[in-house]
């Protein structure tokens, strides 16, 4: 994360994301699969790290391997080539994107901070202190609702922030400066669209 000063002083908390190049490796249309969309590849990767089945696909492609591949439904596959890539300049600063992302891990957490439980009172040896409690009635049921709130494993889901501006773009480095903060670790991989969400109609009473 870095930081940028508006014109009128006020200070933006920034996302750098390197978003390119992403080369084609294949074209769909609705002649050959029914749908148009193209899948796009991002980091190289060693050609002894990649199965030969995508190997072929690698070379069918004329490009080189890559670590990540992605594909994505688009209106129209005019313009867009096998061996071309996408890259910074497909944005603009004001532009609203939607970020994809895993989410930082955060192994097995009790109820208090993945649920935001209240918690037991912390004196007189309640030994109440974080504990869960009863979960289920002893009669009737006599089982655990479904979708009840417990214990468990946190972090590590795929979270998507919506309708967040490109505040600036390098396409010489093909970055991206996007305002505030995305999901995932430093390094980690996300997916960057123009969003699908558009601002609500105010409804007059």
């Amino acid at each position: 994360m870095t930081r940028m000063y508006t014109e009128d002083g006020r200070m933006v908390p920034l996302t750098a994301i390197e978003v390119g190049p992403c080369p084609i490796v294949q074209v769909k249309t609705v002649e050959s699969d029914r749908y148009n969309a193209i899948q796009i590849g991002f980091l190289p990767a060693k050609e002894k790290k990649v199965t030969k089945a995508a190997l072929g696909h690698f070379n069918k492609a004329k490009v080189a391997p890559l670590k990540h591949l992605r594909e994505i439904r688009v209106d129209s596959v005019e313009g867009l080539e096998v061996g071309g890539n996408l890259d910074a300049s497909q944005f603009a600063a004001g532009d609203r994107v939607d970020v994809s992302g895993i989410s930082k891990g955060k192994g097995f957490q009790g109820g208090v901070r993945r649920h935001h439980w209240k918690g037991g009172r912390m004196t007189h040896g309640s030994m109440f202190h974080r504990r869960i409690g009863s979960v289920s009635p002893g009669t009737g049921l006599a089982r655990v609702d479904r979708g009840h709130n417990l214990p468990g494993h946190m972090g590590h889901e795929k979270i998507t922030i919506q309708n967040i501006e490109v505040m600036k773009v390098d396409a010489e480095h093909n970055i991206l400066y996007i305002r505030g903060g995305v999901p995932g670790p430093d390094g980690g991989i996300v997916f960057v669209k123009t969003t699908t969400k558009t601002k609500k109609q105010k409804i007059k009473k």
